[in-house]
């Protein structure tokens, strides 16, 4: 009888347990906090300065006789960037006279040629002298003669001053005083 007994207590301490009441269980938590942050921030920017830009100068025509030229100067302060464009009149030389002996102006076409120092020496060479004041052949052979013995008492005087000199020296001291320029 005992496990009897046992066996109902067993039995009603787990049919207590089915009526039991819920409980809620609730938490209230409170937090204060304070983040203080100090800093200091640099930031240093390393960029090179802008550039000085040579402009394009297009000269692809192949009938044109000139071409282009540029350049650029950069400094830590200042740039300076130029672009010009110069006619080559060897090119424009041989344009004419072709265009001349095209026309049937044989003569004014080998005058024009004759412009170049060596096509002038190598007509002179060859016996057929460069045409002068509309005379050709042994006349104009006389006449190139007499010339340039003029222009040799031209020469012995001193009179005559040499043109491409002083262009020269104009031209240099004009590239030194843009050079010292950009040193300041």
């Amino acid at each position: 009888m005992n496990v009897r007994y046992l066996f109902a207590f067993c039995a009603l301490l787990f049919s207590f347990a089915t009526y039991a009441q819920e409980t809620v269980v609730r938490t209230e938590a409170i937090t204060d906090s304070t983040v203080t942050t100090n800093s200091k921030t640099d930031t240093t920017l390393r960029s090179p300065p802008a550039s000085a830009i040579s402009p394009t100068i297009n000269t692809s025509n192949s009938d044109l006789c000139t071409f282009g030229v540029a350049g650029a100067v950069q400094t830590q302060i200042l740039g300076i960037s130029t672009g010009t464009q110069f006619t080559d009149e060897n090119c424009e030389r041989l344009k004419n006279s072709k265009t001349l002996y095209d026309m049937g102006m044989k003569v004014a076409a080998v005058s024009l040629m004759c412009q170049d120092e060596r096509v002038f020496d190598a007509m002179m060479n060859a016996g057929t002298p460069c045409p002068i004041d509309g005379k050709i052949g042994e006349e104009a052979k006389v006449a190139w003669e007499q010339e340039e013995l003029q222009e040799e008492t031209v020469s012995l005087l001193g009179v005559e001053l040499d043109e491409k000199d002083t262009n020269t020296a104009a031209a240099s001291g004009g590239i030194g005083a843009l050079l010292l320029l950009l040193l300041l």
